[in-house]
Formats: structure tokens, sequence, C-alpha cells
């Protein structure tokens, strides 16, 4: 039985917290900011969670399940 493996592309954006929620970071904070309001930049600096209905997708991508 070959190894299971870990999605990349998910490693790379999702974290796993101490009380075992997942961290994920906002979209739309790359580029084009001239448009976008000082508020909604800095509101999209902070990490968030994932929501609960997702949770169980992103635990399969990272092999936590």
């Amino acid at each position: 039985m070959p190894k299971m493996k870990t999605n990349s592309s998910a490693k790379k954006r999702f974290t796993i917290t101490g009380s075992g929620k997942i961290k994920r970071k906002h979209a739309f904070k790359s580029h084009i900011l001239t448009k976008k309001s000082t508020k909604r930049k800095r509101n999209l600096t902070y990490s968030a969670t994932v929501h609960k209905a997702d949770e169980l997708n992103i635990k399969l991508l990272l092999n936590m399940k």
C-alpha cells in the first residue's frame, strides 16, 4: 500500500489551531489595493477560521481524518 500524501496546496493554505480548528487567510489582499478602503484592507490582514461545513473536506486534504 502506498503512503498517504498530504495535498500540497492545502498544507500551504491552512494551519491547525491547538483546539483543532482550521485557520485560513482572507482572499483579495494580494493586488489591486488602490480601490479598496483602508479599513477593508486592514480587516483582510487578520486570519479567520474555516466554516464548520468545510472542515471535513480540508481535514481529508490534510490527511487528518
